[in-house]
């Protein structure tokens, strides 16, 4: 493997690895804590959270880890790599699955969730409780996508 592209395949490692990290410990550790917390509260944890996740430091893993492994699906496509390193390729297309996933299906309902009144108690409960679980199932396949996409992206730069 050249050097290019291991520095594509570890970069796309990484970045998923990262995000899929990220959205782990968000469903372990984050969303049970909001529901814990009357519906107002969540929404408006929620928004603020959302709110901080479009700021470079995640934007620069999330946009940049799918950049990569965009480069190296191309790359293996291109070059015809995708049948004799398949672990590459498929890792490549699990961290986008998480990508498209975060863009279909979560961030989507984030911006329904963002013009919610938290102030107005039945409108916050409405809203919680029909973003709650759509999105933390999506926020679990994401999680599911990116992690095994790092380890499979991690596993084709061995040997």
């Amino acid at each position: 493997m050249s050097a290019l592209a291991t520095a594509l395949t570890a970069a796309a490692a990484v970045g998923a690895g990262a995000a899929g990290g990220v959205y782990l410990a968000f469903s372990a550790i984050v969303s049970p804590a909001l529901r814990a917390r009357p519906a107002a509260e969540a929404v408006a944890s929620m928004q603020r959270i959302n709110e901080h996740a479009v700021r470079a430091p995640f934007m620069v893993v999330f946009f940049g880890g799918a950049a990569a492994a965009s480069a190296v699906m191309v790359t293996e496509l291109a070059t015809g790599q995708a049948t004799e390193n398949p672990a590459r390729a498929l890792g490549s297309a699990l961290a986008l699955a998480s990508f498209v996933t975060t863009v279909v299906a979560n961030v989507p309902r984030n911006n329904a969730l963002a013009r919610v009144s938290a102030v107005s108690s039945g409108a916050a409960d409405a809203a919680w409780h029909s973003f709650d679980r759509p999105w933390t199932r999506a926020n679990n396949a994401r999680a599911a996508f990116a992690l095994a996409g790092a380890a499979l992206l991690a596993a084709s730069s061995v040997g």
